[in-house]
């Protein structure tokens, strides 16, 4: 067994953490090994962001030719999707991203790369790490300190008859090589809501089934208006829905059985998507043997500068039960190794952290909702305007949506920004300056806005807190 000394940092995982973190600690000078048991580069380019969003996109170019009636004189249409090109075109824009983001980068920074699957050896004062091969060769692997950034992978609840059925994931789904004619999908969240509109866009029949209400974390205008919007494209959904079992029919196909406040009802389709959350990738690390704490979804416990209850081992990203974001994984990566190496005392700090679900109109938001500042001691006002009132969403023919901006009534400092719009995610962008530069509704009423953009609604919404905006005329200051 052969023993290797000698390395400053030690990652265990290749996403957006482990690659921020191995940067970083390359800067520093410091010997960098990274170790990975699958495919290099984690979810997000591999079977996440990347991929999602590039199906996303092509399916809204489908339904933009569907949809072109709504401007006058454009008359277009669009056939059945050619499946496996649109799979081909989509897996060679992940391959190009993995090798130019990820594979190429390890050779340019110049740390150790070893494949194999992780698990922590030693003892909780002098933690080591064994690396084993596909071949079954284990290596150990001493370092100063070590990172955890493993990742989450789809959570599969225990549904009577589930696992039965060759469900899909949001990894499988992208590998499809046919749009199904009808698809089941179970969840609420951001990957059922995109998912749910993807296939609706590429031709499927799509039924939600959702325990609550849809993007239920968010304001509950955002749930309403994306109901509206589904409804328009076609996709049901059954809200309240607790799904009691699952089973396949002869001939193919799944039933779903589950009752909602209509009552016990059964539900068909050719396909059946399970969208009900992500769980932490921490099996088979060996962290009770290393002393590190984990939580009741297996997450690394962590405190708010992503250390363990082991001084020399950090979490980061997913893996810690953290917002489920890349870019967090990534400020993640950076943060751990410089309160690891530096003692810079870092926090993680997510009062301005923004998130998007990438429907069409996207939700995005960033700060708090109305009630996370009211339940946070917040006397707050807030304003919502529709897109009705927001000229680059007349001109786009599409007010399906709102923005909705919540204040604190003493100070007038804006705390949160929520919108369903197209291109809600730059509002949300535009949103974190807002918020960390602490303005005021005042300040954003009467600020530069480029008229004709979807962000001027942001000022529109500060100004409805004394005017009403139905009455100003365009370009109004």
């Amino acid at each position: 067994m052969p023993d290797v000394p000698g390395f400053d940092f030690a990652v265990i995982g290749s996403g957006g953490g482990a690659f921020a973190a191995a940067i970083r600690a390359t800067h520093l000078g410091k010997r960098v090994v990274m170790v990975e048991r699958g495919m290099i580069g984690g979810t997000c380019v591999n079977t996440g962001c990347v991929p999602s969003k590039a199906l996303l996109a092509a399916a809204g170019a489908r339904h933009a030719a569907l949809d072109s009636g709504r401007f006058p004189g454009v008359v277009t249409d669009a056939g059945p999707i050619d499946m496996p090109s649109l799979t081909a075109g989509k897996s060679a824009l992940v391959e190009s991203l993995r090798s130019e983001k990820y594979e190429d980068l390890i050779s340019s920074y110049g740390w150790d790369l070893r494949r194999g699957s992780a698990a922590f050896a030693g003892d909780e004062t002098d933690p080591t790490l064994q690396i084993t091969g596909s071949d079954g060769t284990v290596e150990t692997l001493h370092a100063r300190h070590y990172l955890i950034a493993t990742g989450s992978s789809p959570w599969v609840p225990d549904i009577e008859g589930l696992r039965e059925t060759g469900y899909l994931t949001s990894t499988t789904a992208m590998e499809l090589d046919s749009v199904p004619e009808s698809l089941l999908i179970l969840g609420g969240g951001y990957v059922a809501l995109e998912q749910a509109q993807l296939f609706s866009r590429l031709g499927s029949k799509v039924t939600l089934l959702v325990r609550s209400e849809l993007a239920s974390a968010e304001e509950p205008e955002a749930s309403r208006a994306l109901l509206g919007v589904f409804a328009d494209e076609g996709i049901r959904v059954i809200r309240g829905a607790v799904v009691e079992s699952v089973s396949s029919f002869a001939g193919g196909g799944v039933v779903v059985r589950a009752m909602s406040p209509a009552g016990r009802d059964e539900y068909t389709a050719e396909r059946l998507l399970v969208a009900t959350g992500r769980r932490p990738v921490t099996q088979g690390l060996n962290l009770d043997r290393i002393g590190v704490r984990t939580g009741s979804m297996g997450e690394v416990v962590v405190d708010d500068m992503l250390a363990t209850s082991n001084p020399r081992i950090w979490a980061a990203g997913d893996v810690s039960g953290h917002p489920e974001f890349v870019y967090v994984a990534a400020s993640h990566g950076s943060l751990a190794v410089d309160n690891a190496f530096t003692g810079a005392q870092r926090r993680v700090d997510y009062r301005s952290l923004p998130r998007v679900i990438f429907t069409s109109p996207n939700l995005a938001a960033v700060g708090l909702t109305d009630k996370q500042a009211r339940e946070s001691g917040i006397d707050c006002e807030c304003r919502v305007v529709s897109l009705e009132h927001v000229p680059r969403a007349l001109v786009n023919r599409e007010t399906r949506g709102f923005i909705k901006m919540v204040a604190d009534s003493e100070t007038g400092r804006i705390v949160g920004i929520t919108a369903v719009a197209q291109n809600a995610g730059e509002i949300a962008a535009a949103g974190v300056y807002i918020l960390e530069a602490g303005m005021t509704v005042d300040q954003v009423a009467n600020m530069w806005s480029p008229y004709l953009t979807m962000a001027e609604g942001i000022k529109l919404t500060a100004q409805s807190f004394t005017r009403d905006v139905s009455q100003l005329s365009c370009c109004a200051a």
